[in-house]
């Protein structure tokens, strides 16, 4: 196996957690609003999102964090969810999308 091939193993593991993280992050009554593969939909976004908008490219704070905001990504969701008929999602619920996949992130900066 190449490390072309490990590399995508590994991002498809990390994925498969990231989505876990948030499914257990979302309210009760919002679990079964989202299916995997919507949950999985909204974090390529968000990702995209990330690669596309310089937010991370924007200098940490003295405590070594960059400010990102919520608000945006949703609004970035919602905006390309409606362009590929994905739509139907509000505001309010993918927040709780766009805050558990910064919760998960930050699970991972603790470990360290």
């Amino acid at each position: 196996m190449s490390s072309e091939d490990d590399f995508l193993l590994d991002d498809a593991a990390d994925d498969a957690k990231t989505i876990a993280f948030i499914r257990n992050y979302l309210p009760q009554e919002l679990k079964e609003r989202f299916s995997d593969d919507d949950l999985y939909y909204f974090l390529d976004l968000i990702i995209d999102y990330y690669a596309t908008s310089g937010c991370l490219d924007a200098e940490p704070d003295e405590e070594g964090y960059i400010n990102i905001d919520q608000d945006e990504i949703v609004q970035y969701l919602l905006s390309e969810s409606a362009k590929e008929g994905m739509g139907g999602f509000t505001e309010e619920e993918l927040l709780f999308v766009v805050q558990g996949e910064m919760e998960y992130g930050n699970t991972l900066t603790d470990e360290e």
